[in-house]
């Protein structure tokens, strides 16, 4: 069987990154389109980008007004200031939203119609160079060909796909984590857990993805828990970039699966960050799934040093999910009820999020069998 295996266009990944692109960023022209978020503007990110643009003698114009997940008036607005600033390119810095921004501001400048017209379709075209640097480690949108944007008529998270939306550069420093507070770190975190465990367990998985996936796995269980504790631990930090660009590439050729389709409606609905909806979902729902694969379930357990090789590999998925459990403890992940969910609210919305999720289609990857029924059980169990 042949396996499709792809990456960002080139990636330039450790200490002083950003400073080691200045010949290929030069190379996608004179003005530079950058997408941001108020909040990494703030704290003075932005403006470390600014001035080697500047250094450089790059021009610039800059939009930050992704406020949370990114909507389509976001986008509408985005495509609106690229046109009208006449860019050449575009540059987008912050966490996941204005990752996934980007990407679609630079499809639908050359696109007809609304991004709405393109759930589930390909998006395909010679967009505007993209360059992206993420300042989170987790959603591994760096490393994707995948957005989610908000349509917000409908109230669901779109997920839209396409080769061409796969960044030219992708620019992975950890010092631009290091401002993150604790509560991004663990979502992300937690996200960039969820990408590796569910491209392992999907039915899209390689051997390549697999290596990925393992590695990222590895690197999560270790370094979370410490840079969650202490977020100026730089090797921590510099192991949770690795591994989030490591877990981007793994969905990226192999997929996400049950989790991600049923955290998307969550986040749509109630509004919840995509990192901590599927960490209080991963939980019960690796739980319901285990049978499906005792035996790649069990190796995810003895690579993390959960079960040793005696154990048989039922036993080894169980040690796996007890780790699981543990490790959402110790990032201090809230339950539905604690993040502030009424049960009532959840309950009216409940099969209408249960087939949002079959839409998407990103349970039928799941190692298991998954009905509609399946995920309304799911959600009934986080009560």
């Amino acid at each position: 069987m042949a396996y499709e295996f792809s990456l960002p266009g080139r990636t330039i990944i450790g200490e002083n990154a950003l400073e080691s692109s200045e010949k290929t960023i030069k190379g996608f022209g004179k003005k530079a389109f950058i997408v941001s978020g108020k909040n990494v503007t703030k704290m003075g990110t932005v403006k470390i980008l600014t001035d080697c643009l500047d250094a450089w003698g790059i021009g610039f114009e800059l939009f930050n007004d992704i406020i949370g997940e990114p909507t389509d008036t976001m986008i509408e607005n985005g495509v609106i200031a690229y046109k009208k600033a006449e860019c050449d390119f575009c540059i987008a810095i912050g966490g996941g939203s204005p990752l996934d921004s980007g990407k679609a501001i630079v499809a639908m400048a050359k696109l007809e119609g609304t991004i709405s017209d393109y759930m589930g379709i390909t998006m395909e075209g010679n967009f505007p160079p993209l360059v992206l640097i993420p300042t989170t480690a987790g959603t591994g949108s760096e490393a994707t060909k995948f957005t989610i944007i908000t349509d917000s008529k409908k109230n669901i998270k779109m997920l839209l796909k396409g080769e061409a939306l796969l960044p030219d550069l992708a620019i992975i420093d950890s010092k631009f984590s290091m401002t993150a507070p604790k509560g991004v770190t663990a979502a992300t975190g937690m996200d960039a857990l969820t990408h590796a465990i569910e491209a392992y367990t999907s039915r899209k998985a390689n051997p390549l993805t697999d290596t990925y996936a393992l590695s990222a796995i590895k690197r999560i269980f270790t370094y979370l828990p410490l840079v969650y504790k202490n977020g100026e631990d730089k090797k921590a930090r510099q192991e949770m970039s690795l591994a989030a660009f490591e877990a981007g590439v793994c969905i990226n050729n192999s997929s996400v699966t049950l989790v991600h389709g049923m955290s998307r409606p969550i986040g749509a609905m109630f509004h919840v960050a995509h990192g901590i909806s599927n960490a209080m979902l991963i939980k019960e729902c690796l739980s319901y799934v285990l049978d499906g694969s005792y035996v790649r379930f069990g190796e995810i357990g003895r690579a993390i040093n959960a079960a040793d090789g005696e154990k048989s590999d039922k036993e080894a998925a169980e040690a796996f999910l007890e780790k699981l459990k543990i490790l959402c403890d110790v990032c201090e992940i809230p339950t539905l009820k604690e993040y502030g969910i009424n049960k009532k609210d959840f309950d009216d919305v409940v099969d209408k999020m249960a087939q949002d999720a079959i839409d998407s289609g990103s349970p039928s990857n799941t190692i298991k069998d998954i009905r509609k029924q399946d995920l309304l059980n799911i959600y009934n169990k986080l009560w």
